[in-house]
C-alpha cells in the first residue's frame, strides 16, 4: 500500500514509521526543509519538503498513485484543505484526517473529503467510557465523516439479546456485528453465534440504524 503523509510532527512521524515497518511505502510532506534534512535519516521513507496544502505540490509528488492519505498536521484547517485536494483533484480512495480542536470535529465530513477523522480527546473520552459503561452504546470510532460509526456494547445482566443468537435477532440492515469480546476471548461473530451477560459487543452501522441497535441490545 502506498500512503501519503501530511505533517512530520510527532504524530505523523509515529505513523510513517510504523507504516514503514509494516512494509508499506510512505511518503510524507513537510514544509519546513530544516527538519526535513534533520529527519530524513532516521527514516526510509520518502520526504518531499513541501507544503500539502498546495495542489502543484501534490501533483508533482505523484499523489494521484497513493491509495491513502492522512492529514496530520498541527493546523485543522490545513488538515481539511489537504484532505479536500487529495479526494476532489487526486482522486484518493481513503483520506484520514487529525481533529486538534474537538470543536472542529463537525467540519471533518464527506463535504471536505474526509473519510475517516480521528480526535484523540474524544477517542480517549471513548475508552474511559467503554472500560467503565455496561448497558452502554459507546462511539469509538466515526467513518465516511459520521456516516458510519463504530460502536461498542457491554451487555448488562437485562440486556434483550442476551441468550439469543445473531441470526435469531432483527438486525437492521444498515448494521453489523464485527466482533464479541468473552472474558478476554475474541469471538468472530457468526450466525450461531449466542449473546451472553459481560459481552462486548462491537457493531459497525450508519447513523441511522444507530437507534435500532441501541433497542436490540440496551433495555431503557
Amino acid at each position: 500500500m502506498k500512503v501519503a503523509i501530511a505533517g512530520a510532527g510527532s504524530v505523523g512521524t509515529a505513523i510513517a514509521a510504523d507504516l514503514f515497518a509494516n512494509g508499506h511505502e510512505v511518503l510524507v510532506f513537510e514544509q519546513d526543509p530544516d527538519l526535513v534534512e534533520r529527519l530524513r535519516p532516521t527514516l526510509g521513507v520518502t520526504w518531499i519538503a513541501a507544503d500539502a496544502c498546495e495542489a502543484s505540490s501534490l501533483e508533482a509528488a505523484g499523489l494521484s498513485s497513493v491509495d491513502v492519505v492522512v492529514a496530520a498536521t498541527g493546523d485543522d484547517e490545513d488538515n481539511l484543505v489537504i484532505s479536500l485536494l487529495a479526494k476532489q483533484e487526486f482522486a484518493v480512495p481513503r483520506v484520514v484526517a487529525r481533529v486538534n480542536h474537538p470543536k472542529n470535529q463537525w467540519l471533518f465530513n464527506e463535504s471536505w473529503g474526509v473519510d475517516v477523522s480521528v480526535s484523540t480527546p474524544q477517542l480517549l473520552t471513548a475508552l474511559v467510557e467503554e472500560a467503565v459503561s455496561v448497558g452502554a452504546l459507546v462511539r469509538l470510532l466515526q467513518f465516511q465523516g459520521g456516516a458510519a460509526h463504530l460502536v461498542e456494547i457491554t451487555l448488562a445482566e437485562d440486556s434483550p439479546a442476551n441468550g439469543i443468537a445473531i441470526a435469531d435477532l432483527a438486525f437492521p440492515r444498515d448494521g453489523v456485528v464485527v466482533a464479541v469480546v468473552r472474558a478476554d476471548r475474541l469471538i468472530v461473530p457468526r450466525g450461531d453465534t449466542v449473546f451472553m451477560s459481560g459481552d462486548e459487543v462491537l457493531v459497525l452501522s450508519t447513523a441511522d440504524a444507530e437507534d435500532a441497535v441501541h433497542t436490540l441490545f440496551i433495555r431503557d
